[in-house]
């Protein structure tokens, strides 16, 4: 992912330096989740709430919608739940107020992650957000959605002492990452069916 982060940095300072406002709301925004995806939540939660700001005042809508979901992703890990939920929710509203579908499934999909993580876990809300945001990931072809929300439900489940269910959503997870090839994910998803055993 370094190597990732050395070119986004670089195509930002070339936005700012050739003044492209256009891409610079953007290339902060994918900056920003990359480092939320490497680790390094407080730094991208920076970052992300820099390109949302950008993007604001540019007044342009190009990626708003998925930069809105991105700094509600970053807040979650951050454990702010709160202001996670309020981004999910306006991101919900912006991706169905632009037709945005796709996106609108991972809106639903990152309000189940919120309600799942509460203390307790919201179950019923969880799956009242997760199961539609499976049904359109289904729908359109996001493989690795439909894999995150298995993982979710499962990992919902196993919080909430529903071990059957908690096995059958955890394997559906490990076999669609293992078929993608997404290691990351694939060693979250054995670790919760370890949990089981």
């Amino acid at each position: 992912m370094s190597h990732a982060s050395a070119h986004l940095e670089r195509a930002l300072a070339l936005c700012r330096d050739w003044t492209i406002p256009v891409l610079s709301p953007v290339t902060t925004g994918f900056l920003g989740y990359l480092h939320v995806l490497s680790g390094r939540i407080a730094e991208g939660l920076s970052t992300l709430q820099q390109g949302e700001k950008d993007a604001e005042s540019s007044g342009l809508a190009l990626y708003h919608s998925r930069l809105t979901l991105w700094l509600g992703e970053a807040l979650m890990r951050a454990d702010q739940l709160g202001e996670a939920l309020a981004q999910a929710e306006r991101a919900l509203a912006l991706t169905r107020e632009r037709g945005e579908r796709g996106l609108e499934a991972w809106a639903l999909w990152l309000l189940g992650e919120v309600a799942s993580r509460r203390e307790p876990p919201e179950v019923e809300i969880a799956e009242d957000h997760y199961r539609p945001a499976q049904a359109l990931g289904e729908e359109f072809g996001l493989r690795p959605l439909v894999g995150h929300c298995h993982l979710g439900l499962g990992k919902l489940y196993r919080r909430a002492g529903k071990r059957e269910e908690a096995q059958q959503h955890l394997a559906a997870a490990t076999s669609m990452y293992r078929e993608m090839d997404m290691r990351f994910w694939l060693e979250e998803a054995e670790a919760e069916l370890g949990e089981l055993a």
